[in-house]
């Protein structure tokens, strides 16, 4: 099908980079949100960010006006109906995505694509409370969305091949990469990815290294880009927290048990930089470690 009108769900830091590379690449999208605040928000990121690409020659002050010109923004979620394509890309909780849906459904067309950007819960599951679950599937973005490269597709059990393929040649135009993925928990990159980050902070629980000890032994002796634990408040720990409890709940192993200290720091409220505090503490000009 000719995917041209793409609505998204949620203007917070994946759904407004989802709709700046969407307009960038040519489509008509319609962003929305329960809160001005959070669409104001959202908005003035893409700016910024189109006006970074720009200044690093990545992009032409043409390219950036087209693509701001790309973009409408909406309080009410069923304006979403004559879209194409609809990415849900809010909170990481499977009620609050079921409630999404439930009211968006009987606004569709026939033929709109239903996806959801989440990055581990069942794909199989979600696409069963609609009325389309041969036209839905996760469609997964990395963070942040205007710079990584990769998209997981992930089928649930009933997606038809019409419905990838659409989703496969939407990727394609960004510029991207499509991973496609078995919709396990986590699939791929956060089954492999989020343990990593948990036993980095059980190696901080048992006092094995601090915090600044274990990111430093990851970037230089493994050649990661970013330490675990700075990843992790890169993230957002309770995001973190959440993606090893479906790990550990879907796939039944203890390897998966979420480390205490991470529950700790989201019961304190510790997010990590959205919160300002977590693993490091980013209320000063530098950030220092919190452990």
């Amino acid at each position: 099908m000719d995917i041209q009108k793409i609505g998204v769900v949620g203007a917070g830091q994946m759904g407004n980079g989802i709709a700046h590379v969407l307009a960038v690449a040519g489509y008509d999208v319609l962003l929305t949100d329960i809160d001005q605040d959070a669409l104001d928000e959202g908005l003035e990121t893409i700016r910024r960010n189109l006006a970074r690409q720009v200044s690093k020659g990545r992009l032409s002050a043409e390219d950036q006006n087209s693509a701001l010109a790309h973009i409408d923004t909406t309080l009410t979620l069923t304006d979403l109906g004559p879209s194409d394509l609809v990415i849900e890309a809010a909170t990481e909780r499977e009620s609050v995505k079921q409630a999404i849906f439930e009211e968006l459904v009987p606004k569709l067309l026939p033929h709109t694509i239903l996806t959801s950007n989440t990055s581990s819960i069942s794909i199989t599951r979600l696409a069963s409370r609609t009325d389309r679950p041969e036209k839905f599937m996760g469609f997964h973005f990395m963070n942040p969305v205007p710079v990584m490269q990769l998209v997981e597709l992930i089928r649930g059990i009933a997606t038809d091949s019409a419905t990838y393929d659409a989703c496969l040649c939407v990727v394609e135009r960004l510029g991207k990469t499509a991973a496609p993925a078995e919709d396990f928990p986590g699939f791929i990159v956060n089954r492999i990815l989020m343990p990593m980050i948990n036993e980095a902070v059980y190696t901080l629980y048992e006092g094995v290294g601090s915090v600044e000890s274990i990111d430093r032994s990851m970037k230089l002796g493994a050649n990661h880009p970013m330490g675990p634990l700075e990843l992790a408040d890169f993230i957002g720990l309770d995001t973190c927290l959440a993606i090893m409890n479906v790990l550990h709940d879907g796939l039944a192993d203890t390897k998966y048990r979420p480390c205490p200290l991470l529950t700790k720091y989201v019961e304190a409220g510790w997010l990590g930089r959205k919160t300002q505090r977590g693993f490091y503490d980013y209320r000063s000009e530098t950030p220092r470690p919190t452990r």
